[in-house]
């Protein structure tokens, strides 16, 4: 083993950078110098608001109490997102968290489903509907959350998976308090240049505006779409993805609340792309993301404007951006993280994810002052595979419509795909197989489940196995889980007042309107 990493330098804040702050101190501790470079007058894109349940253990291993966390950050609880308009023009469908049914059968939930409505077992049933046995749907649906229980007997509050809403500009500045707080050493400056050993290509150090030069062992690149460190100097590359995911730009603004608390997200198709509605404490986050080549900013604008539940807090903010993701995302000694290392688009609420399973993997490969180039390498594979699951995913949205009202959409259904994407998909089709590739993929077959019959792709046979059973006995026993279903749904609190209760609740957050 050779020397350990003695100092961190993170350049860059926002969210990314103070994630990896946070988790790389608590990882660390007093035996790494962490510091971070940001400059106040650079600005962060920080639109990112919706999570994905597995932020609930990242915040969990930096050690953040939850409830001051969602004071902080005006936080709101999710339970999915509802999709509009998306298979077809009225079409609507819901995308939960959690699992479809109780938990571990002989087979597979969605098997014994389709097998019993082929039968007709489950005609004008409670049941009937898939979502009926998906607890995060039906709490949803109802405006209602509440605590999971992980207890296997519990079924379905075993299935009752969060993430959370959030001001994602709030969350960086309070991870930042929490850093300082325990010896993250915070610099004010603008990086002018990034200097190189000759020997190897090495970043040795970044250069200020003011003249100081900042040095260490590890850099971690959290400078935005620019990418500083990882394009600016390594010229890591970038694998561009716009010919499958031609979303390019998007207009972002806050919308005073004035209605209920919602637990989702939302996300309609619009004529040339989709707009998000993120409910938090103290207002509303809406957005257009689209593809420029079938609207103009000014059109997007308006579309956004006329489309807000309440009055615009501000004036739309544009942001442009090219789906992909860097080549390598670790090179030598920096490791990029957010949009740094690539953007796929906001529509499944994965980049936040992407930064938080990026410092994992950093922590698992951690290197010394040697930097393997097998552990470099394997880092970047495991990563790189990863990435490519959620377009996988997200194109599936795209894909699977009927859509052919607009350019746009025509273009989206014609579109080549991914021969793994395609593979997946094919196999849905033909007999209702799911499957997962490896440990490294975050959408579960729950989720492909949700999208592929939310979006009307229907398998035209099934796994013969699951006609051998007693079918009239596994109809009871969906009708029966799916009344729990509902008793359990119609027991959980309303969103606010759940969060009242707990302590979650920010004083200054402004009521919504009756």
């Amino acid at each position: 083993m050779g020397e350990p990493i003695q100092s961190i330098l993170i350049v860059g804040g926002g969210t990314a950078g103070w994630m990896a702050a946070a988790a790389l101190k608590r990882a660390a501790g007093p035996h790494v110098q962490v510091q971070l470079v940001e400059s106040d007058d650079i600005g962060i894109v920080g639109v990112g608001e919706a999570t994905v349940p597995p932020i609930r253990d990242f915040n969990a291993m930096i050690e953040l109490d939850e409830a001051e966390f969602m004071r902080e950050t005006r936080a709101s609880l999710k339970l999915g997102i509802q999709f509009n308009g998306w298979g077809g023009a009225d079409s609507a469908y819901f995308h939960p968290f959690g699992t479809f049914g109780a938990g571990p059968t002989l087979g597979d939930f969605h098997h014994i489903w389709f097998n019993l409505h082929r039968q007709g077992q489950l005609k004008g049933q409670l049941g009937g509907d898939l979502h009926d046995h998906a607890i995060c749907t039906q709490a949803a649906r109802r405006g209602r959350v509440g605590q999971r229980d992980p207890d296997p007997r519990r079924a379905p509050l075993n299935s009752l998976f969060t993430a959370y809403h959030f001001d994602a500009g709030l969350y960086a500045r309070y991870l930042r308090r929490v850093c300082e707080s325990r010896g993250v050493q915070r610099l004010e400056g603008q990086v002018v240049e990034v200097q190189q050993r000759p020997s190897d290509g090495f970043v040795s150090g970044v250069r200020l505006d003011d003249g100081r030069v900042l040095e260490a062992d590890l850099f971690i690149d959290c400078t935005g779409f620019r990418g500083l460190l990882i394009e600016g100097a390594l010229k890591a590359g970038y694998e561009d993805w716009s010919h499958w995911l031609p979303m390019n730009r998007a207009m972002a603004v806050p919308c005073a609340r004035t209605g209920p608390l919602t637990p989702y997200t939302t996300a309609t198709a619009r004529a040339a792309g989709w707009q998000w509605r993120i409910g938090l404490q103290h207002r509303t986050g809406n957005g257009y993301v689209y593809c420029s080549d079938h609207i103009t900013d000014d059109e997007a604008r308006e579309t956004l404007l006329a489309n807000l539940d309440g009055e615009a807090l501000a004036e739309p903010r544009p942001l442009r951006f090219v789906t992909g993701r860097r080549k390598t995302y670790w090179d030598k000694n920096v490791v990029s993280l957010g949009l740094s290392s690539g953007f796929i688009e906001p529509l499944e609420s994965t980049s936040i994810h992407l930064v938080q399973s990026g410092i994992y993997k950093l922590l698992q490969h951690f290197p010394d002052r040697d930097f393997s180039p097998a552990n470099t390498a394997a880092y970047n594979r495991r990563l790189g595979r990863e990435v490519e699951l959620i377009r996988d995913f997200v194109i599936l949205h795209y894909h699977a419509t009927t859509r052919d009202d607009t350019p746009f959409w025509r273009r989206a259904a014609a579109m080549a795909i991914p021969d793994s994407l395609a593979e997946r998909v094919e196999a849905f089709r033909d007999r209702g197989l799911l499957f997962q590739v490896g440990a490294d993929e975050y959408f579960s077959m729950g989720s492909w489940l949700a999208v592929m019959v939310g979006q009307g792709i229907v398998p035209r046979s099934g796994n013969p196995l699951y006609a051998l059973g007693d079918a009239a006995r596994s109809a009871a026993g969906m009708t029966a889980f799916a009344q729990r279903v509902a008793q359990m749904a119609d027991a959980l609190p309303e969103h606010e007042a759940f969060l009242k209760s707990r302590n979650m609740w920010a004083p200054d957050s402004t009521a919504a309107a009756a």
